[in-house]
């Protein structure tokens, strides 16, 4: 009678390959306590776990075991539209994605959209579970953008903004709002929203009296746009991977 093999791989070889820590490194991991396999802390080292299926967190943060995934952010050009293909021949994200990519580009889409007119970090991925979810307005994955605005922006419009303006699809608030620079007949300002419908940014500040000139989505949770060329793509860190997953309960 022949031993049968254990089932699964040992939890401290997982969170190693997964780039968590060295395989000494995780074992202080799991003995402190600091590691959840599927919700549920784990404590000891001989654990083995189904790397395809298992969900696994270190301190909080989901721990990505796949490696066929990807997650990339985008310089989103002003003048590019937030489609893969487009129909009618004008650049789009896919254009760059292709280019970049080329073989590798296949199954990656763009989470959201922006407008044409409005450059950025524009997230990709072909992610379906966390595309999803930073995409459902439940989540509520706050967005940061600058904008440079007609006019002078009077004192309290940031309060105004925080409390709700009423727009023709419902009412829409700011979760902050700040002047970063006043120049004469033009305000540069930042304003963050967890909102997602469209063209929100532009119709909020024009609904308050100050049409926007340029637009750039500047964060999407924690993930930062940085200063990259127009058009540049690159991979997400394990730690911005991980902190889109916290935002989504993921």
């Amino acid at each position: 009678m022949t031993s049968s093999e254990p089932e699964g791989v040992r939890l401290q070889k997982v969170l190693s390959k997964a780039g968590v820590a060295s395989r000494r490194a995780a074992e202080d991991l799991i003995a402190q306590g600091r590691v959840t396999v599927d919700g549920k802390t784990v404590r000891e080292f001989g654990r083995r776990v189904d790397p395809d299926n298992a969900v696994i967190h270190v301190d909080g943060t989901r721990v990505i075991l796949r490696d066929d995934l990807v997650h990339l952010a985008m310089n989103k050009p002003r003048g590019v539209h937030s489609t893969m293909v487009d129909d009618q021949g004008r650049p789009c994200v896919g254009d760059y994605v292709r280019s970049k990519l080329q073989d590798r580009a296949s199954g990656i889409f763009h989470v959201g959209r922006l407008d044409a007119d409005t450059e950025g970090l524009l997230l990709l991925t072909n992610d379906g579970d966390l595309a999803h979810r930073l995409m459902h307005p439940s989540f509520e994955v706050r967005k940061t953008y600058l904008a440079e605005v007609d006019g002078t922006v009077p004192r309290g419009l940031g309060k105004r903004l925080r409390a709700g303006v009423e727009l023709e699809d419902g009412p829409v608030k700011a979760d902050e709002f700040r002047v970063k620079d006043m120049r004469p007949g033009r305000t540069l300002v930042e304003i963050v929203l967890h909102e997602g419908r469209k063209h929100v940014v532009r119709r909020l500040l024009a609904e308050v009296g100050h049409p926007v000139q340029k637009l750039v989505r500047t964060a999407v949770g924690d993930v930062q746009l940085g200063s990259p060329k127009p058009g540049n793509l690159r991979p997400l860190t394990k730690a911005e991977v991980g902190s889109l997953y916290r935002a989504v309960g993921l």
